[in-house]
């Protein structure tokens, strides 16, 4: 792409940009806006060639965005084959600082729609009205018809062809830069020492997930049945690819898990000097009462201990628990052992089931109920497929998923000037927290609930994602929309209660501001394209059966054939045409491509371009 120098005097107006601005009222164009971005990577669809065009289109995004409406610029950008990280970034810092332009959204929405981009949205599904900014491009074409909501087909948005792009190699997005400045203070705190996007993401997913776990009497009530905040987080990238910083959140809820154990060991010395007294009684034990053993207090549980400890401990602590495993085979090798199977309780905590075992101590029968389970689990992609071992397992939908991808920037590990370190920043963060989390304690319930309005727009989301990812992964990834649903609903509940530590305020009743419920719904947008994301990468279940060892793949006959037709090195074209001459659909070759990548056989060595290992 050859970008001209950007002098803000030279461009001259458009036809576009003559048309007398309408006036209206669309409170919210984001959804609009990613919406048609994705189906402009769906497509693969450069809508920038020429100058002018892509620097009207950072025009646009800038008016609308600001700041956040970055990301997109380069979503889009990089469909172009002069696109460079470092010109776009410089490019779009001109737009920024170009006050007054006159080029407004609708800019957008006219080249999506002159390069052939649907611009129904999703809500055309439910009331066939476009919303007001894409009727704005839709009209600007003079030969285009008059939109008439009346006799408009429904076309539901979540079955075009084009709404998702989850097949090709992209870089999947990030969530932090649309939630800058509408963020609690507290995670503004957690993300001021993140180094990228991806970063700031996984900073703050984990901190969410540690918290989820330490939110006593929050609770909400979602499909007629009483919810708590509990998350399920798997963090998987590569070696070396910064996973590691999730480790800095375990300081967060420390100070909690510490002072249990204080409790729990000052018990122990008061019951072993009281088991003492009785056992030096002699005859005189009859009338005395044996003391019992004191409950084993702790928020941290080991992922590698026995089914009976996990449960122990669950039950120990009225249900609630925290795993914190950065390897995490060690959760998979202890479900695979004959001692410490305990997915099925595993599963049933998400939903805050009932779990039943028996103390082979006393071989008491004890019930856990309402179960408060939360874990974070990092871990490479071939770890994720030791402890889900195919596409159909119910522990897959349970999670949220974040795949975290190589980037090739060395970090200057000299950049901070100030005395406090990383671990004392969250340390102290962590005091904070232990300060809220004594103040909740002694607080009676607290409801969490949307406001009619919100809960409208969720179901419409979520009916719509269904439905489009349905399309996309087939019916297996359903589970997975239906859980993010309830996934989504603990993530606002979780900023909801955060927020608390700003004001102070505890009510009986919690309800969801806008900015929180925005923050959750644009998490969940991006969390599923990870979800998906990693679901393709899992055999199915008939195939999983199969499959050798974690380090080869699991490919049929065919995709064996694909992988060795292929040259040491190749681009997306060279693979795409071996593809089809296999009898492989091009984008099954991207999936597969992909998982080749994850599994350590290929190395993406620049975007489009691979080198076998």
């Amino acid at each position: 792409m050859q970008k001209e120098t950007f002098i803000p005097s030279d461009w001259l107006p458009s036809d576009i940009r003559q048309v007398p601005e309408p006036q209206v009222s669309h409170p919210e164009p984001k959804d609009d806006i990613e919406l048609i971005t994705l189906r402009i990577e769906s497509t693969r669809t450069d809508i920038t060639v020429g100058y002018s065009n892509w620097r009207d289109l950072g025009f646009a995004l800038s008016d609308a965005l600001g700041e956040s409406g970055r990301s997109i610029y380069h979503r889009i950008s990089r469909f172009n084959d002069g696109y460079t990280s470092e010109e776009c970034d410089r490019q779009y810092d001109r737009c920024l600082n170009a006050h007054g332009t006159g080029i407004t959204i609708r800019t957008f929405f006219q080249l999506a729609k002159d390069n052939g981009i649907n611009l129904t949205t999703a809500k055309c599904a439910k009331s066939t009205k476009m919303t007001e900014y894409a009727q704005c491009a839709y009209s600007r074409n003079s030969s285009a018809k008059a939109f008439n909501p009346q006799s408009a087909q429904t076309v539901n948005a979540a079955h075009s062809d084009n709404i998702v792009n989850i097949d090709e190699d992209l870089p999947l997005p990030a969530f932090s830069p649309d939630l800058q400045g509408s963020l609690p203070s507290f995670l503004e705190k957690i993300v001021s020492k993140s180094n990228s996007p991806e970063d700031a993401d996984i900073l703050i997913l984990g901190t969410m997930a540690v918290i989820s776990a330490c939110l006593p009497h929050v609770f909400g009530v979602y499909a007629d049945r009483i919810v708590y905040p509990n998350l399920f987080l798997f963090v998987t990238a590569k070696a070396s690819s910064g996973k590691g910083r999730l480790a800095l959140c375990r300081y967060i809820v420390e100070p909690i898990h510490d002072r249990l154990r204080e409790i729990n060991e000052a018990e122990t010395i008061e019951y072993k000097h009281k088991l003492a007294e009785y056992n030096a009684a002699g005859k005189k034990k009859v009338d005395m009462e044996k003391p019992e053993e004191p409950p084993m207090r702790m928020l941290f549980i080991p992922a590698n201990s026995s089914a009976t400890a996990v449960y122990q401990v669950l039950g120990d602590n009225d249900g609630t628990g925290l795993m914190f495993e950065t390897e995490g085979d060690t959760l998979a090798n202890t479900f695979g052992s004959d001692y410490g199977n305990y997915s099925d309780g595993f599963r049933k905590a998400f939903h805050h089931e009932t779990i039943s075992y028996i103390r082979r101590k006393d071989r008491e029968y004890v019930n856990i109920k309402n179960p408060r389970l939360s874990t974070l689990l990092t871990g490479t992609p071939r770890q994720v497929l030791n402890l889900i071992t195919d596409a159909e397992n119910g522990l897959f939908s349970r999670f949220i998923f974040y795949f975290l991808e190589l980037r090739l920037v060395w970090n200057d590990v000299f950049s901070t000037h100030t005395d406090t370190t990383l671990d004392e920043h969250f340390q102290r963060l962590g005091q904070e927290f232990h300060d809220f989390h004594t103040i909740l304690e002694k607080s009676n319930d607290i409801r969490f609930s949307f406001t009619s309005s919100q809960a409208t727009d969720f179901n419409e989301r979520f009916s719509a994602w269904q439905t489009e990812y349905s399309d996309r992964c087939g019916d297996e990834f359903v589970a997975s929309v239906r859980r993010l649903g309830l996934i989504t609903f603990r993530l606002a509940m979780i900023l909801s209660a955060i927020r608390i530590m700003e004001d102070g305020i505890i009510n009986d009743r919690m309800t969801c501001l806008d900015t929180d419920y925005q923050s959750a719904m644009t998490m969940a947008s991006v969390i599923l394209r990870h979800n998906a994301h990693v679901f393709l990468t899992l055999p199915k279940a008939d195939t999983a059966q199969t499959a050798s060892s974690a380090t080869t793949t699991r490919t049929t006959l065919q995709q064996r054939q694909f992988l060795e037709s292929l040259p040491s090195d190749f681009d997306r074209q060279t693979y795409t045409e071996t593809a089809t001459t296999l009898g492989i659909n091009p984008r099954t070759a991207a999936r597969i491509i992909r998982r080749w990548c994850d599994n350590g056989q290929l190395e993406n060595v620049s975007h489009g371009k691979y080198r076998k290992k």
